[in-house]
């Protein structure tokens, strides 16, 4: 264990660590978890999470464990458990050799379990949930004991033992730690800590068929675990005195304290778990890894890069308070990242024929385009120049406006890295619309230089028409059209909020390099956006696939400075 850091706390939470730590709490340890339920894939609020607990761990010289949550055998798989392990493990949180699940657990908790009914402090109850929420009572009204709440430890130990052999039907009984009905917190009102599933477990098989509740695992999965500081979302606090309770009334051999902190929320999407389970089970999206999902691997799949997840986290801090986070602060996260790190290529959305009408019939000149103007370590490329290129439709205005600064007939432009033009006139097709620019071009501005010292307003990019190679461009935007999904009226179903535009695919012509990349290759499209190649259905020779992971404009950047 290193020394304890010097640094000021960035938040609250590493305050109280350091609180914890001067007063010799916990023998100077520090130790966290991320404890995920393996019934769905983590999202971004996940990630900020386990950047909490990591980062937490990682500061204070101490350890992180990964827990698999599996106290539910009916909505777990083994399928959402490597998708965990590979999201937490693409974040960049390593848990070393310290991947535990609740499932290893299970005989202690029964232990712990039978521990409290000798103490009597836990009881069989054979009523129904809808009976019990009678005797339970409201925020204002007392609860009533269940009339079984009197049984002896004798009874009690025998009706628990034959419930764990499986001599019950599911739902006829559960396990009920006896507290106070009567307690203003309604968490503590005899709440139920185990109950009977005959179902199949991932983990364990058909080895058990009662299995504990969240509140009565949670605190003792990170007791067993030496957790120091169990980290929560702020909706786990008014369950804090409940799992302080089992941790009083059980031996266990550690006494981790929570802390909780406000969940992100992120404007433009929905982070409910059962909302994303739907959206993906109806096919409104395409799956978990659609990239229009805040879910951590449709963010891998766009091409996000996982530091830029972290930057994002980072910045938006760690506070006590719910708010709703501005999805542009993470895409300006996302640019800053790859504007450093993408090379860029050159590629055309949509695409009119340019040809230059002076430029030597048959002749290919090789271009050197530099790869990163950010990054000179980058180097530059070869791309291939001839007399006929595709350059982008908005690039042209056949009558331009004022301020419109790329070609239009009589205009000169630069084509980037390449030559001077000026258009001399246009074809049309037969419903009135340009089809092909004519222009010339100065063979002395080669490089995009003019010897003569005259300028150009415009630049633009462009790609050799006998090279370009045909690629299916998905052009992702946000997945709702309100920014505030949480604010939808109660009688309103939130799918009627999902943005239509937020998915349009385009046949886009690229510069040839670009066929033969490998999934995952990030790169700049210049002028347009950033774009990942597809990691499932781009395939290396084929037609290339893109997926764009962010535009070009940066509208976080220009609030941020004003």
């Amino acid at each position: 264990m290193s020394e304890t850091t010097t640094e000021a706390p960035v938040n609250f939470i590493h305050a109280i660590i350091e609180e914890d730590l001067a007063a010799g709490k916990n023998g100077g340890k520090v130790i966290t978890r991320f404890p995920p339920e393996p019934n769905g894939y983590l999202h971004i609020g996940h990630a900020k999470a386990i950047y909490m607990d990591y980062l937490t761990a990682v500061k204070y010289g101490g350890k992180f464990n990964l827990r698999m949550d599996d106290t539910n055998p009916t909505k777990e798989d083994t399928e959402f458990v490597q998708s965990i392990l590979n999201d937490v493990k693409w974040l960049g949180a390593d848990w070393e050799d310290r991947l535990y699940h609740a499932s290893d657990y299970f005989g202690q908790m029964y232990n712990y379990a039978v521990d409290l009914i000798k103490q009597g402090k836990a009881y069989v109850c054979e009523l129904t949930d809808d009976e019990f929420k009678e005797y339970k009572g409201n925020l204002t009204t007392p609860g009533k004991p269940s009339p079984y709440r009197d049984r002896s430890v004798e009874e009690n130990l025998d009706l628990f033992t034959r419930m764990k052999n499986g001599e019950f039907p599911d739902g006829s009984k559960v396990l009920r730690a006896k507290i106070d009905m009567a307690h203003p917190n309604m968490h503590m009102r005899d709440p139920a800590i185990y109950r009977i599933r005959h179902a199949e477990h991932h983990n364990t098989g058909n080895t058990w068929c009662v299995y504990p509740l969240y509140d009565f695992a949670h605190p003792l999965e990170d007791a067993i675990e030496g957790i120091t500081h169990s980290i929560c979302t702020l909706e786990f606090e008014i369950h804090r005195p409940l799992y302080d309770w089992f941790i009083e009334n059980l031996d266990t051999p550690s006494k981790p304290r929570q802390i909780e902190f406000a969940r992100l929320a992120l404007s433009y999407t929905v982070m409910s778990k059962r909302k994303l389970r739907e959206l993906v089970e109806t096919h409104y999206v395409n799956g978990w890894d659609d990239p229009r999902m805040p879910t951590v691997c449709a963010f891998r799949r766009r091409g996000v890069p996982p530091e830029a997840l972290r930057d994002f986290c980072e910045k938006i801090g760690i506070t006590k308070f719910n708010s709703l986070t501005d999805v542009a602060l993470l895409e300006h996260c996302i640019r800053e990242n790859l504007n450093k790190t993408s090379q860029r290529r050159m590629a055309v959305m949509n695409p009119v024929r340019l040809v230059i009408d002076n430029y030597p019939a048959g002749q290919v000149e090789e271009m050197e385009v530099i790869n990163n103007p950010e990054d000179p370590e980058a180097g530059s490329r070869k791309v291939p120049f001839s007399g006929e290129l595709y350059i982008e439709r908005d690039d042209f205005m056949e009558e331009p406006i004022k301020q419109f600064h790329r070609l239009a007939p009589g205009k000169e432009v630069r084509l980037r890295c390449a030559y001077f033009v000026t258009c001399t006139g246009v074809e049309k097709d037969e419903n009135g619309e340009v089809s092909v620019i004519h222009c010339t071009y100065d063979p002395e501005t080669k490089g995009g230089n003019a010897p003569d010292g005259r300028k150009v307003k415009g630049t633009i990019h462009w790609v050799s028409a006998a090279h370009a190679v045909d690629a299916e461009a998905r052009l992702y935007d946000r997945l709702f059209t309100i920014a505030d999904t949480n604010a939808i009226p109660e009688d309103k179903d939130y799918k009627e909020f999902l943005n239509p535009e937020s998915l349009k695919i385009v046949t886009a012509k690229l510069e040839p390099s670009l066929g033969t990349v490998e999934p995952g290759f990030k790169c700049q499209f210049e002028r347009i956006g950033y774009f990942c190649a597809d990691e499932k259905d781009h395939v290396p020779g084929s037609k290339p696939v893109f997926n764009r992971t962010v535009t070009l404009k940066d509208s976080w950047a220009k609030i941020a400075a004003k």
